[in-house]
């Protein structure tokens, strides 16, 4: 366990060290509850706009990248999830853990909000002097059925739009990272990343830095990359609200942590959802190019959107 503190100019290390042993013997060593599977009351699922809306902005921005306004753009939406009773946060964390134990899944709270997600997504890793990423773009859902799960992967690896999807994301990471490194070089090709339930096509990126920039500042270069942004992202970011029509919010931002060296690790906050009381507002989002279809668009936003939503909505 890592502990934070703030310090103040006029902190001493003894009281600094007595507020860090306050706040750890107020933690509760308990195993995490188990959710209700049956409260009082009913959980109720709302759209605050209707599906079509996305698929109308898919297409507006696939008109737009056909007329070569720009190359690649992401598009989310959200859903509702009213709950009879307050969220069990200890208890959806600990069943996202046994859900996506290859995700970054984490609850950062803030006042009467938390964020909670399970990412597939690492934005930046750095230790010492090498950093270290993926380019995560297109996707594809999943089967229980081994057979056709392999086929579906196999399609993925095939398919033109979500590879060009993916190389859209990994030559602008690479080209953010060439000012501040030795050399950076990336996979041939993607490969597949399975997580529980969706596909993506994933290509690692390393780079040996040429002077020491922290986790944070690697973070700061990189983020928003084109797989939450768009491409050029001086043309989409504003295109972005625009079309969505909705507040991200800490959608498609940064979590992670960075040590006195500068070392740290950040992925991108996805598959997440904003969590007050008995209210959660889930957000999904999907990469936008040439050949994108509205309708697989917005099929693919409802995988993204079943990470969470079986947890959250009972």
């Amino acid at each position: 366990m890592t502990v934070n503190v703030e310090a103040a100019p006029d902190d001493t290390v003894e009281d600094l060290m007595a507020r860090v042993s306050g706040r750890v013997s107020e933690l509760r060593s308990p195993a995490l509850p188990l959710l209700d599977p049956a409260p009082a009351g009913e959980y109720r699922v709302v759209s605050p706009m209707p599906p079509s809306h996305y698929e109308e902005a898919v297409a507006r921005a696939v008109q737009r990248i056909r007329a070569g306004e720009l190359e690649k753009i992401v598009l989310a939406r959200d859903v509702e999830v009213h709950a009879p009773v307050d969220h069990d946060l200890g208890a959806v964390l600990g069943l996202l853990r046994q859900a996506f134990p290859s995700c970054y899944v984490f609850a950062v709270g803030r006042g009467d909000a938390a964020f909670i997600a399970a990412s597939p997504e690492l934005l930046v890793r750095r230790d010492g002097a090498r950093a270290s990423t993926v380019g995560l773009a297109g996707s594809s859902r999943r089967s229980a059925d081994p057979a056709i799960d392999e086929h579906l992967g196999e399609q993925l690896l095939q398919s033109e739009k979500d590879r060009e999807e993916n190389a859209i994301v990994v030559r602008r990471i690479a080209r953010a990272l060439r000012p501040v490194s030795v050399w950076v070089t990336a996979a041939p090709e993607p490969s597949l990343v399975r997580v529980a339930n969706i596909i993506h096509l994933g290509t690692p990126i390393r780079a040996q830095l040429a002077a020491p920039l922290s986790a944070v500042d690697l973070a700061g270069i990189l983020h928003p990359t084109p797989a939450v942004g768009g491409e050029p992202l001086s043309v989409a970011a504003p295109l972005i609200p625009a079309l969505e029509g909705l507040d991200r919010g800490w959608y498609a931002g940064t979590v992670g942590w960075t040590d006195a060296a500068g070392d740290g690790e950040f992925c991108v906050a996805l598959r997440c959802a904003l969590v007050r009381g008995q209210m959660a507002h889930l957000y999904a989002g999907g990469g936008i190019v040439r050949d994108s279809d509205p309708v697989a668009e917005l099929a693919e936003t409802e995988v993204k959107l079943g990470a969470l939503l079986p947890v959250l909505a009972g």
